[in-house]
């Protein structure tokens, strides 16, 4: 988040909640609802750890009432309001789970086993325990409704009225809080994508999203409503000391890029004081540092190492490490600046990033395999990267674009692997996102029927009334076409001679039809064989033999 306050936790389950959000929109296997019970219990985590830290600056406030209730205590009323309405906010939406939950596996929460009413009398989620985690329409009906008017509609009123009085309450000059509510409640409408009708907010949230998705999108909202709330009831607790300008209450800060990093990329960050002087630019200096005590008894920070001494621009100091290797990184230090009478404020600060390898999502849109000879179409993305912005490579085959983030692929040679690279412009540099490897396969042989069967027995006029032999693709996601091009009908008369015809194509022509009318009989053997197809691809397959008994 834009305050600097984010963990590289919140900064992954962000991430993973991206990632998985793509993946819904190809495919709600067990494995992707899996991973949504997994980002929920991230997110919820997340929560907690902002309910609690909001928690402790509410009894900061009071604390600060206690010492100086007239300082204190107008912003002390503003904090508490916001966590009224913060409160109402997120109940509201908690209250929408219960109500899915109760639709979707009944409104008795002692046999619910996805609900548990606690000591306070509060009913909980059990988000491990919820079935039928992929029904959409009853997700649709609640949130959307027939009239597109149902609960959406009212939750991003309540957001956007939410996010408009947290702003009201903020200097318009303090324009880093202001982005950082706004990005932490936004609602606009996504992009327009190209070809397609433009969604709204509502409608991509929450219509046709399963309840396994739509429960952990829900509780990413109420974690957003804890993080804005945070963002503004420190704000309002920084006035407190602000008009005083106390520079025994200044605390060191630190706004990095992002707390998560891709391998590859920069970490860089801002640290400077919450409040300075424009006539004494602080100084701050990178390394460890330790409370040594001093001949009064008392104890001061000192740089025990000093690495670097950073730049500062604007009063904030300028860090910025290449992310060569993945992991938690820990870094700190301490900012020196020339104190109201004259002497040194030293203020400490520690901060963590986490790099990780690049997250490249390459989905088949069909199934986990390519096969030779057709388009297979896959869809490729990158988190936070725009689609015009990647460049695919196909190692043993071709790829072309046929769309935003739309591809289809077309591989050489069948048993071996399809390498999948790609590659993206970021910040003006292009910088590489990994890899996949997918097999590939020959087309599957189609089965060859007549009457839509591949033999048995059949009624003289049933097969009379064909118009030909066909080629059938089973069980197969493609749509594909297969055109018999030949095949042979033998049968024996009474005498034991065996009657055969041969023809080019797949069609029953008159010539067939008077070879029916002149050999077929009832308990007579029909055979069809000598079948051979041609796919997509040209090549010619042979098919099984069809062998009938007229009824």
């Amino acid at each position: 988040m834009a305050g600097g306050k984010e963990t590289p936790r919140q900064k992954m389950i962000g991430m993973m909640y991206l990632v998985l959000t793509a993946m819904l929109a190809l495919n709600v296997s067990a494995e992707v609802l899996d991973a949504f019970r997994l980002v929920n219990e991230g997110i919820k985590s997340t929560t907690e750890n902002f309910s609690k830290k909001n928690q402790s600056t509410y009894k900061e406030f009071e604390q600060e009432v206690a010492k100086n209730e007239e300082k204190a205590g107008k912003w002390k009323d503003q904090a508490f309001d916001v966590r009224a309405r913060a409160d109402s906010l997120y109940n509201f939406m908690q209250n929408l789970k219960i109500d899915m939950l109760k639709q979707n596996q009944g409104k008795s929460i002692a046999k619910n086993t996805a609900l548990e009413k606690g000591e306070d009398g509060k009913v909980n989620v059990l988000h491990e325990n919820v079935v039928g985690e992929d029904k959409w329409d009853m997700v649709t009906r609640v949130m959307i409704g027939e009239n597109y008017d149902a609960k959406a509609y009212e939750l991003k009123k309540r957001i956007e009225d939410f996010r408009g009085y947290l702003v009201d309450h903020i200097d318009e000059e303090d324009t880093k809080v202001i982005e950082a509510i706004n990005k932490a409640l936004n609602t606009s409408d996504p992009p327009a994508e190209e070809g397609r009708d433009q969604k709204t907010w509502e409608v991509k949230h929450f219509y046709d999203i399963p309840l396994g998705a739509v429960l952990p999108i829900l509780s990413k909202l109420q974690s957003d409503i804890r993080n804005a709330e945070a963002e503004t009831i420190q704000y309002l607790f920084n006035q407190i000391e602000a008009g005083s300008f106390s520079f025994n209450k200044l605390e060191a800060t630190v706004i990095p890029n992002s707390n998560y990093v891709i391998q590859g990329n920069e970490y860089s960050a801002e640290v400077f004081l919450a409040a300075r002087d424009t006539t004494a630019p602080p100084q701050v200096f990178i390394g460890e540092w330790d409370s040594v005590r001093q001949e009064d008894g008392s104890y001061e920070v000192q740089m025990t190492r000093v690495e670097d001494t950073l730049t500062v621009r604007n009063g904030k100091g300028q860090y910025m490490r290449r992310a060569n290797s993945t992991g938690i990184h820990e870094w700190g230090g301490i900012i020196k600046l020339m104190g109201p009478e004259g002497d040194f404020i030293k203020k400490p600060f520690k901060q963590e990033y986490e790099v990780a390898r690049p997250n490249l999502v390459i989905s088949p849109t069909k199934m986990n395999v390519f096969y030779v000879g057709i388009p297979n179409p896959v869809s490729i993305s990158v988190p936070s990267v725009p689609p015009n912005k990647i460049a695919p490579r196909v190692r043993n085959g071709s790829i072309y674009k046929i769309g935003p983030g739309e591809f289809e692929v077309k591989p050489n040679n069948a048993g071996q692997e399809c390498v999948i690279s790609v590659r993206a412009q970021v910040e003006g540099r292009t910088r590489s996102y990994g890899s996949k490897n997918f097999r590939v396969k020959e087309l599957p042989t189609p089965t060859a029927q007549v009457a839509q069967k591949g033999g048995g027995d059949i009624r003289e006029e049933i097969l009379k009334a064909q118009s030909g032999v066909f080629a059938v693709m089973e069980d197969f996601l493609f749509d594909l076409n297969y055109e018999v091009t030949r095949f042979t009908i033998t049968t024996t008369d009474r005498g034991g001679y065996v009657k055969t015809m041969r023809k080019q194509g797949n069609r029953f022509d008159q010539e067939v039809r008077d070879w029916f009318d002149a050999n077929l009989e009832r308990g007579r053997k029909v055979n069809f064989e000598d079948l051979q197809a041609v796919g997509p691809d040209g090549d010619v397959k042979d098919l099984n033999p069809i062998t009938f008994t007229i009824q």
